[in-house]
C-alpha cells in the first residue's frame, strides 16, 4: 500500500488539495492551486505518531511537509482549503492494515522539533499552571524571541494585538493608532490622569496615551526584552518623565487609585480559574470612578473547553486559555465593576493578522535570519491560521469597559457613549 492509498483511507470523500508523498504515490485533484508534499519518512512518522494539528505542524516546521503553492511566511490560501478536508476514522480491519504496512518502526515517534514547548502534563515540573515562574517561562518562549523579527512582522507600531481599521484600506500602523486612540477614548482619559497598562507588551499603549492625552502611565509586561525596548523608546522620544515600562508580573504593579486600567492582550495569559483574583486586582488598583478596559481573544461560546489546541500550546501559547466574552463579563461585574459596554472586533483581528503575514513575506529571509526557518514557519502558520479562525468565527476579540462605581452608585459615565465621534 502507498502512502497516497493510506491517506485517501483516513479521507471522507475528494481532498481539496493535491498530495504527493515521497514513495512517488499521489491523490487528489491534479489542477489543484496548493500541493501538500510529504518529503520523506520522518514526516510520516510525525504524521502517524500524533494525530491531527500537532503532527501536521511537526513535519510542517521541521521541513518534513511541503505545502507548494504558497509561501511559508502566508500559508493562508492553504489552510483555506485544508479546512475543507475531512477525515474519517478507519475500520477495525482498515486500521490492522495501516498498522502492518507502517511497520512498528514506523510508528515510534520521532524527536520534535526544537521550537515546540514540553507537553502541558510535563510542565507540572515547572510550577503549577499560570504560577508566577510558569507564567514567566511561557512568556520568554513566545516573546523574547527577537525584537528585530517582531519589528519585521509587527511594523513600527511594534502592537501585537489586534488593530481597529477605520477602514478596509487603512494600513496597519493607522489601524494600530486608532486601536491604542479608542481604548483612550473608552477610558475618558485627559490630561493629568494616572494609566496603568497590564500585559504592555511593548509599551504603544504607554506611548500613545503619553503622547496623545496627557496622562501619566505605567506598562507592566513579563518579557524582559519588551520592557528595555519599550523604556528605550519612551526616552528617545521625551516621553520617560511621564512614561514608564515595568519589568514584572501585573500583580507586583505598583501604585494605587489608578484613574484608568488597560489590559490588551493580557487576559489569555491569565487562566480562566484566575479571573475573579485579576479582576478584583485590578478593581483595587483604581479609584471610585475609574475605568476598565479589558481587550482579549475569546470563544465565541462560553459552554467549550478553555485550552488551546496542541499546536498553539506547543508552539505559540503555551498555558494559554481562552473562553466566551459572556465569562468575561461575568467574572469582571461578581469582582464588583459595572460593565458599560463591550462590542467583537474579530474582523479587525482577521485585517491585523492579514498584515502580519504579508510583513512576514515582505521579510522573509531577514526573519529567517533573526529567529531560523522553523520559527518562522511557526509564525506563518500560526498568524495564518489565526486570520482563518477569526473569519470563520472559530474565535473572537472582545473590548469589555467597565467602571468602579462608588459607595453611592457614582459611575462618572456620559449618558450615550462618546468614543465613537
Amino acid at each position: 500500500m502507498k502512502i497516497a492509498d493510506m491517506v485517501s483511507t483516513l479521507t471522507d470523500g475528494s481532498p481539496p488539495v493535491r498530495f504527493e508523498a515521497y514513495d512517488g504515490s499521489g491523490f487528489g485533484p491534479a489542477d489543484s492551486p496548493v500541493t501538500m508534499r510529504l518529503n520523506n519518512e520522518r514526516g510520516l512518522r510525525y504524521l502517524a505518531t500524533a494525530p491531527g494539528d500537532l503532527g501536521m505542524a511537526r513535519a510542517y516546521v521541521a521541513g518534513d511537509l511541503a505545502l507548494e503553492g504558497v509561501h511559508p511566511g502566508d500559508p493562508y490560501p492553504a489552510l483555506q482549503l485544508l479546512g475543507r478536508w475531512r477525515g474519517r476514522r478507519p475500520n477495525a480491519a482498515e486500521l490492522a492494515t495501516l498498522v502492518r504496512v507502517m511497520g512498528w518502526r514506523r510508528l515510534v515517534p520521532p524527536e520534535p522539533p526544537r521550537q515546540e514547548a514540553t507537553p502541558r502534563w510535563r510542565r507540572v515540573a515547572e510550577g503549577l499552571r499560570h504560577s508566577r515562574q510558569r507564567d514567566a517561562e511561557s512568556i520568554q518562549h513566545h516573546y523574547d524571541v527577537s525584537n528585530s523579527f517582531y519589528a519585521k512582522v509587527l511594523g513600527t507600531s511594534m502592537a501585537y494585538t489586534c488593530a481597529v481599521f477605520p477602514t478596509a484600506e487603512a494600513t496597519l500602523e493607522e489601524a494600530q493608532a486608532e486601536k491604542f486612540d479608542l481604548v483612550c477614548r473608552k477610558l475618558g482619559l485627559e490630561p493629568g490622569m494616572r494609566l496603568l497598562d497590564v500585559g504592555c507588551g511593548w509599551g504603544g499603549m504607554v506611548r500613545h496615551a503619553v503622547a496623545h492625552y496627557g496622562v501619566s502611565a505605567v506598562g507592566v509586561t513579563l518579557s524582559a526584552e519588551q520592557a528595555k525596548w519599550g523604556q528605550l523608546v519612551l526616552e528617545r522620544d521625551g516621553l520617560a518623565d511621564r512614561g514608564e515600562i515595568v519589568h514584572g508580573d501585573y500583580r507586583d504593579t505598583p501604585g494605587e487609585q489608578y484613574d484608568a486600567v488597560s489590559s490588551i492582550g493580557l487576559l489569555e495569559h491569565v487562566g480562566v480559574h484566575n479571573y475573579p483574583p485579576y479582576f478584583g486586582f485590578l478593581r483595587d488598583k483604581l479609584r471610585d470612578g475609574g475605568r476598565l478596559l479589558n481587550h482579549s481573544i475569546t470563544r465565541p461560546r462560553n459552554n467549550v473547553r478553555v485550552t488551546t489546541g496542541a499546536f498553539i500550546d506547543r508552539y505559540v501559547f503555551p498555558d494559554g486559555e481562552l473562553i466566551g466574552a459572556g465569562r468575561i463579563i461575568a467574572d469582571a461585574q461578581d469582582a464588583g465593576f459595572e460593565v458599560r459596554h463591550e462590542e467583537n472586533l474579530r474582523e479587525h483581528y482577521a485585517l491585523t493578522l492579514k498584515h502580519w503575514c504579508a510583513n512576514l513575506v515582505e521579510h522573509w529571509d531577514s526573519c529567517v535570519a533573526d529567529v531560523g526557518e522553523g520559527r518562522a514557519r511557526v509564525w506563518g502558520l500560526y498568524m495564518a491560521g489565526s486570520r482563518y479562525g477569526f473569519e470563520t468565527n472559530e474565535v473572537q476579540l472582545h473590548q469589555v469597559l467597565a467602571v468602579k462605581v462608588s459607595a453611592t452608585g457614582e459611575a462618572n459615565f456620559p449618558l450615550r457613549p462618546n468614543w465613537l465621534s
